[in-house]
């Protein structure tokens, strides 16, 4: 494949094996798709753990590379199975680490993840905007941003966890054009990730269109990821609701596959589905205590977009 068709789909992904996952009351203050969970905390921690561990194997076996740091629990971090919001990696050798909303998600930084990154790939730039939490100022990385890496446009919901002063700031240094906009669940709660209710992909795009009631800025986000040619796909509040947005396209060993919850997969349309495969194999993945805390397969996976160094023989 050419790089223009890996550039949204990366080959290598980071994950973060939980020990100790509960869902936040902290999160859900602000995140109307958490669900109430009644079984006994050590059931809930052990069901996370397995349906992550199997989600790695699928992973695997198709050929991308996932490089998984523990999380012993040892320091209160319910959603570290979630680490796409602290950091993002980009083409060139650029890293991004955010600042968070939940105080309790701020301890899910790691220096272990951004050595290992520095070690193994090529990384030549980090921007670290961690400390404009002390100035309550925050963007939750690419659950608050989807990036569409060919166009160079972040898509970018309002919420608290997506402050317009730092992506003004991620723009600037990352080169990225924001475009913003408001969205809202059946309830009229304000979407608090932009990824929950969007994915962008090589060839097509999912979208709750209709979570954006502004007619004119819907029309304008729908242009926006047509332009590029992808085939743009409407889902249903119902559908987001079952994490149908929440998926992320990556690069295997035979082509490029869609990474998402089988309930997700469940509650695609037929012809959702086929319009999907014509570019990219779905890899349904079972989560259903994992989205329980409100995120699902794309929350889960961080992508490692960066230059994989080469070994040096021994």
């Amino acid at each position: 494949m050419t790089l223009t068709n890996t550039l949204q789909a990366p080959r290598a992904v980071v994950m973060v094996r939980p020990h100790a996952f509960h869902p936040n009351a902290e999160t859900a203050k602000d995140n109307s798709y958490q669900t109430v969970v009644t079984a006994a905390p050590d059931t809930v921690a052990a069901h996370a753990l397995a349906e992550h561990d199997t989600a790695v194997c699928t992973l695997r076996k198709v050929g991308i590379d996932v490089h998984v740091f523990d999380d012993d629990g040892s320091h209160d971090t319910p959603d570290s199975v979630f680490p796409n919001n602290w950091f993002s990696t980009h083409p060139g050798g650029v890293v991004g680490v955010y600042p968070m909303y939940p105080v309790s998600r701020r301890r899910e930084r790691r220096t272990d993840v951004l050595a290992f990154l520095k070690r193994d790939y090529r990384v030549e730039t980090v921007y670290d905007y961690s400390g404009l939490e002390q100035d309550n100022l925050f963007l939750e990385g690419t659950g608050a941003m989807v990036l569409d890496h060919i166009g160079r446009i972040a898509m970018v919901a309002r919420s608290n966890r997506a402050d317009p002063i730092v992506l003004e700031r991620f723009c600037t240094h990352f080169g990225y054009e924001p475009v913003v906009f408001d969205a809202f669940d059946p309830s009229g709660v304000p979407v608090y990730h932009t990824n929950v209710l969007m994915c962008i992909g090589t060839d097509f795009a999912l979208i709750g269109l209709d979570l954006i009631p502004d007619e004119a800025r819907r029309a304008t986000v729908h242009r926006r990821l047509a332009e590029t040619g992808r085939d743009v796909i409407a889902l249903s509040a119902e559908q987001i609701a079952n994490f149908a947005g929440n998926a992320i396209e990556l690069t295997g060993t035979t082509g490029r596959y869609l990474a998402l919850s089988a309930r997700a997969a469940n509650a695609l349309t037929p012809e959702q589905t086929e319009r999907i495969t014509a570019s990219a194999t779905l890899l349904p993945l079972s989560l259903p205590t994992i989205e329980c805390a409100g995120g699902s397969a794309r929350c889960m996976i961080a992508g490692v977009h960066l230059t994989k160094r080469p070994k040096v023989s021994q």
